[in-house]
This record gives structure tokens, C-alpha cells and sequence, in this order.
């Protein structure tokens, strides 16, 4: 009990984030992974954390700006916290840049190499001139900052250049100008370079070095004395009040305008920037902390980078086939399989094809009478909105729950339900204060018997491009319970239809939390009676105070409880008297780990579950949220082995400590990397599994 009360009871949620931020670096540092892959995880982390100081931090300050002092359940102030996440931020920014600059020196060994416009020969040069006069120049706009012209609105997450200069006929080094100039982001971040005469190195130069040479191109007139960049992060948080938003599309857009203007959160400046620059900047956005970058502003552009570069397929990893369901691959109809059997399908490993081609068939089919769908997230070229718009035009009830604040993608959002209410698709919104988060799709059939529901449910997003690269899993069924229920969730959605008995769905916010609380006690149950129990949950965040303390009682009571948790854990696992049965492993690969799965012994006889809900406290009470049994014997089994595969992980798994630190999981087994082993998946694919653990 000492060890509890000297390390609490609780990991916070935002440190707990800094530490899997962490662990996606770690994979850029690791040798064995390809070197445009490592250069990807860079750019990976860049991103992340640019969402998570638009978001989390910029709460933070917020609460810090409105007086807030009250601690958080794992006994953090907003200030505090603040300076906790400040200084690991920081340090992570200091050895992600220390990473990259290894890279590159690695990369320009293997003839791959970014360079400056001085390094480059007179061709080179001249082609560099012609690309920027010609492409870049006409998008640039210089800005200048005087007392007539008021400081320009500086878009977030953009890259800017700030500009000290001097007039050509001045003497005086005190009189400067001070201007910026928007780097365009709508042509490529990288250029690529003519290559030497007899050499076969692929080169590069970034637009900005381009732009900084050529700055004298802006200013006629004026002496650049130094040229440098900046960026700044805003609060991306939307405030909506949707119970007095007449029209809550036109409320959204209103917000995405207003976010424009968010307040700043974080100012990031070339290294070595001059001081009037900085004073400028600091006095404009009023922010203390500044993150001195010695780089490259916004490593994000790595990621495309990694994707686009041509002849180097030697440093990426090779491309994953994903296969078609077995199950579904001999058929010329999803529906005649899914009248015999459910199934279950492993993304990115099995093809996300089978689940556009399910409603595409349903499009298409005259004996299809209504097709249901929610879509939070879809990818800008789906096939999903055609074929959904092609059924309304055939005079099929086709109705769409669109969230329209699923965070980043509004504007996109909002441009799909335009597109498929002018089809006559019915396009809802959710409900006033819940995102529907829920993956689920429901095809009403009239057949001979008369009429039969066929669902999907998914734990990741109907978006084709991420299911390339998410670890996700879907079912296929056509059990009447799940269809019966299926029916009443659209018709909570759509209409005034309250939350019912349902059968074997569990929604939130309405049920959800309070079945897995019966779950989690029915095995503690069990254990004190000396019968079967465990709980294996793969998620990706575990945060919600109230489900924590359950697994903790749960593992005092001798429940055996292994966590798969990709991203922020609050729970400290192995703590003597409160947590010593559970273990908690965050695997993080080449694929993001996105799947939630839940799995409950119950004396031999498993319940097994997929989800769209992580364990957070947003998820239980602000979100549409969906718990599914998987009832098919062969899909159950399927679910477990995924399970078991990945509590096997020796290679790319950590497992988090009581201290709140992850070290990677060591031990005598032969090495086993499941995102690997799971490639295989025809192979694995289980037909006799044991179903208990």
C-alpha cells in the first residue's frame, strides 16, 4: 500500500499521451525498420503532436487563463500539469530533431539528399530559378508590419517566413522593417532536383530554401537582413451550442471559421532567429514558451515524402497484398454467404473492398428495400458516397448519419452531406450533444421468408484509405437480433425513439458502461468462487476513472486482466494490493493500432465482443457509441486469436510499468512481431481455436 500512495493511483491522461508519443519516435530509431519508414514515424509524431497542443494543451490553457486550481483525479492542477507537459515535450522535440538529423545523414548515404540552393551545380540552379519564378513565386504574398498595415491573420499549422529588413538608401542598422511571407501549401513541400551529369543521387530542396533565396524578389527596394520561419499552432476546439443552432450544418461552418482565430497555443521558430523577428512574433501572440526548432518547421511533410519518393522501394517496407475473405471471394453475392454464416474480417490484412462491395451490391440489388449507415470518417475518393447516392436515385430508403464534427474532417463532412441529401439520401446530423461515433451499416432485404437485416459493424471507420494502414475489425451477420437492434439504434438516431431492451447491442450513453460494469463484475464473481475469470480488452485509450477503479477491484478479487492499450492508459498496472493481476502491453508498428475488442471468460464459456468505443469517459457519455456480441463460433474463435496473437508480441510490444514508464517486452519465447505473423492471415486463419484462454 506504501507503493500506491507513493506512485498514486492514476497515470494522468495528457503525461500518459507524451509517453505513447514516445513510443511512435522510438520507432523511427529503430534500425531494423526501413529508413523512409523511420523518416515516416518522424513525420508521424510531428503530426500527432500537432493535434494534441491544438487540442489537449490549449484546454489546459485555457483552464489556466480562466483561474481553474481544482486538481483532476490523478491530482494535477492545470498549472502544474502545464509545466509537466512543457518541459517532456520539449525533450521529445529536442530528440525527435537530434532523430532526423540522423536520418538524413543516413538517407545521403544511400543517395537520397535534401539540399540547400548553394550546394547545387549552375544546372541545377538555373532549373531551381525557372520552378521558383515560374510555380512558386506567383503564389507569394509579402505581408509587411507597420503602423498602417496591422498584423496580417496567420493561419495555424502553416509555415511562415518573418523578414527583417532595411532600405537600400538607409545607413542607420536601427531602422528595419518587419515583414512575412506564407510559404504556399498547395504545391509540393519537397521539390525535386535535376540530377548531376553522371550521377544517379535522387536530390531535393524544400520550398522554403527556395523562398529565402529568391526573398529579394518580394522587397525590391529593400536589404533582406534576415529570413526565417515560423509557425504557429491555434486552438482547434470547436464551441457549438446545439441546442439553440437553428441549423446546425450552418453552425459548424460559422465555428470552422471562427477556428481561424483560435487563440495561439504554441509558437515554433527556426533556430537562431533574429530577435526583432521574435519580439514581433511574441508581442503578437502573446506566448512565454517558445519551441526553438533546429530544422525543419512542421516534420509532417515527411510522411508524404516517404510516400511519394520514386526508386527507393528498397528503403520502405514492401506493400501488403490484402487479401479478400475467404469466405466471400468464391461467392457472387454477399448476401447468399451471409444468409449461411457471419464474417469476421482483420484489416489491413483482409481487403476493405468486401466491405465497399457489400454496399455497393446493396445499391445495386432490387430486392434491397433500405440501406442505413453512419459515416464519421471517409476518405475523399470513397466509393461508399456514389454507390449510397446511386441507391436513393433508385428509389431505395437510403439514410445516412453524418457527424459533422468528427474533428479535422467538418469541412469534408459537411461537403458528403450536401452531396447525398441533393441524391435524396435522408442525411441526419446525431443527436444535440453526441458525436455519433458508432460503425454500423444495416441493408433491409426482402426475401422469400420476407424481410431479413444484414449488418456491418466495425470498430474503425468506413474509410478505405486509413483501413490500409489501421488495424481494424468488421462483421458481417445476419443474425435477427443484432438486425433487430440494429433498427432501433438508427431509430434513436433519426427520430425520438428512446433507448429500449435491446437484446444484444449496448449503446452509449445509454448502457454501454453499465454492461461492461456487470461484465468486469461477473468475473471478479467468479473468481472469488474459485470458477474461471479473465478479462483480455484490446483498446485504444483507457482513461475513464469509474472503469479503472472496476478493473482494479476486479484484479484484487484474483481476475487474471491483460490490457492491450495502443495510446494514453491512466491505470497503473502491478501494483501490490491494488493492480498486481494486470497487465497492460502498447504495441506500436508499422500499422496503427486501431481495433477495440473485449473478452470476458465467464467460466468457460466467453463472451466476446467488437466495439467502437475506447474506455474514456467522452466515449461513455458524449459519443453514440456501439458494443457487439460476436455470437458466430468461427468468428469468435477468429476474434480470440487475434487477441492471443498479440499478448504474444515480444518484438514490438512494451508493457507499461507502475512507475508510468513502457519498456519493451522481453523474454525466452522466440521472437514473435504479430502485425507480422497476422500478414499470414489465410494461413492463420482459425477454423479450431480453443476457445478458452
Amino acid at each position: 500500500m506504501l507503493r500506491e500512495m507513493k506512485t498514486g493511483r492514476y497515470v494522468n491522461r495528457d503525461l500518459s499521451w507524451v509517453e505513447f508519443n514516445r513510443r511512435v519516435l522510438q520507432e523511427a530509431q529503430v534500425s531494423e525498420t526501413p529508413l523512409l519508414e523511420r523518416l515516416k514515424f518522424l513525420g508521424i509524431v510531428a503530426s500527432n503532436l500537432d493535434e494534441f497542443m491544438a487540442v489537449r494543451v490549449a484546454e489546459t490553457r485555457e483552464k489556466i487563463k480562466a483561474g481553474f486550481t481544482q486538481k483532476d483525479f490523478t491530482g494535477y492542477a492545470p498549472s502544474g500539469l502545464y509545466r509537466r507537459l512543457a518541459k517532456r515535450i520539449n525533450q521529445m522535440v529536442t530528440e525527435q530533431y537530434k532523430s532526423y538529423r540522423e536520418l538524413m545523414r543516413m538517407l545521403d548515404k544511400k543517395g537520397v539528399t535534401f539540399q540547400e540552393y548553394g550546394d547545387l551545380n549552375a544546372t541545377q540552379q538555373k532549373a531551381m530559378d525557372h520552378y521558383y519564378h515560374n510555380i512558386v513565386f506567383p503564389l507569394l504574398t509579402p505581408m509587411a508590419v507597420d503602423q498602417s498595415r496591422p498584423f496580417p491573420l496567420v493561419h495555424t499549422k502553416f509555415v511562415y517566413l518573418s523578414v527583417i529588413l532595411r532600405r537600400e538608401d538607409s545607413d542607420s542598422e536601427e531602422d528595419t522593417y518587419f515583414a512575412i511571407v506564407q510559404v504556399p501549401s498547395n504545391v509540393p513541400r519537397f521539390v525535386p532536383v535535376p540530377l548531376r551529369a553522371n550521377s544517379k543521387r535522387k536530390s531535393f530542396i524544400l520550398i522554403e530554401e527556395l523562398i529565402k533565396h529568391h526573398i529579394q524578389t518580394l522587397f525590391t527596394g529593400y536589404t533582406p537582413l534576415a529570413v526565417h520561419e515560423f509557425r504557429l499552432t491555434r486552438n482547434a476546439d470547436l464551441t457549438i451550442n446545439e441546442e439553440e443552432a437553428e441549423d446546425l450544418l450552418e453552425e459548424i461552418e460559422k465555428e470552422l471559421r471562427r477556428r481561424r482565430r483560435g487563440a495561439p497555443v504554441r509558437l515554433e521558430v527556426q533556430k537562431g532567429i533574429h530577435p526583432d523577428a521574435l519580439a514581433e512574433l511574441q508581442d503578437e501572440f502573446e506566448l512565454e514558451d517558445i519551441y526553438e526548432i533546429d530544422g525543419p518547421l512542421d516534420l509532417s511533410y515527411l510522411i508524404g515524402f516517404a510516400d511519394a519518393a520514386d526508386g527507393v522501394a528498397h528503403l520502405k517496407y514492401p506493400p501488403i497484398q490484402p487479401v479478400y475473405p475467404q469466405e466471400l471471394a468464391p461467392y457472387d453475392s454477399h448476401f447468399d454467404v451471409l444468409g449461411k454464416q457471419d464474417v469476421l474480417m482483420y484489416h489491413p490484412y483482409e481487403s476493405f473492398d468486401a466491405v465497399t462491395d457489400f454496399v455497393v451490391e446493396a445499391a445495386e440489388d432490387p430486392k434491397v428495400m433500405a440501406i442505413k449507415m453512419t459515416l464519421y470518417r471517409v476518405n475523399g475518393d470513397s466509393q461508399l458516397i456514389p454507390a449510397l447516392a446511386h441507391a436513393a436515385e433508385c428509389g431505395k430508403q437510403v439514410t445516412v448519419a453524418v457527424e459533422l464534427k468528427a474533428r479535422f474532417d467538418e469541412e469534408r463532412n459537411i461537403a458528403w452531406a450536401r452531396k447525398l441529401e441533393k441524391a435524396g439520401c435522408h442525411v441526419v446530423y446525431g443527436l444535440v450533444g453526441l458525436k455519433t461515433h458508432a460503425k454500423i451499416i444495416l441493408v433491409v432485404r426482402r426475401e422469400q421468408q420476407g424481410l431479413r437485416r444484414y449488418v456491418h459493424v466495425g470498430t474503425g471507420n468506413y474509410n478505405a484509405s486509413t483501413a490500409k494502414v489501421y488495424t481494424d475489425v468488421g462483421l458481417f451477420t445476419s443474425n435477427p437480433v443484432i438486425g433487430d437492434d440494429a433498427s432501433e439504434l438508427f431509430n434513436e438516431i433519426t427520430g425520438f425513439s428512446g433507448p429500449k431492451n435491446l437484446k444484444a447491442l449496448r449503446i452509449a450513453p445509454n448502457g454501454l458502461k453499465d454492461e461492461l460494469f456487470q461484465l468486469i463484475r461477473r468475473e471478479a464473481e467468479h473468481a472469488r468462487n474459485g470458477k474461471k475469470a479473465r478479462i483480455i480488452a484490446k483498446i485504444n485509450s483507457l482513461s475513464n476513472q469509474e472503469i479503472i477503479d472496476e478493473l482494479y477491484l476486479a484484479s484484487q478479487a484474483g481476475v487474471r486482466i491483460d490490457l492491450i492499450v495502443r495510446g494514453v492508459c491512466c491505470l497503473r498496472p502491478g501494483v501490490e494490493g491494488l493492480s498486481e493481476n494486470i497487465r497492460v502491453i502498447s504495441i506500436v508498428d508499422r500499422f496503427l493500432e486501431h481495433s477495440r475488442i473485449f473478452y470476458f471468460e465467464n467460466n468457460g464459456d466467453p463472451d466476446v465482443y467488437l466495439s467502437s468505443a475506447d474506455w474514456m469517459t467522452r466515449n461513455f457519455k458524449r459519443r453514440i457509441e456501439l458494443m457487439c456480441p460476436v455470437y458466430d463460433p468461427a468468428a469468435k474463435k477468429m476474434v480470440v486469436s487475434i487477441l492471443l496473437l498479440q499478448l504474444k508480441d515480444n518484438v514490438r510490444a512494451r508493457e507499461l510499468q507502475p512507475n508510468g514508464n513502457y519498456v519493451f517486452v522481453k523474454n525466452e519465447e522466440p521472437p514473435l512481431r504479430s502485425q507480422t505473423e497476422a500478414m499470414n492471415i489465410t494461413s492463420w486463419k482459425p477454423q479450431d481455436v480453443p476457445m478458452t484462454t
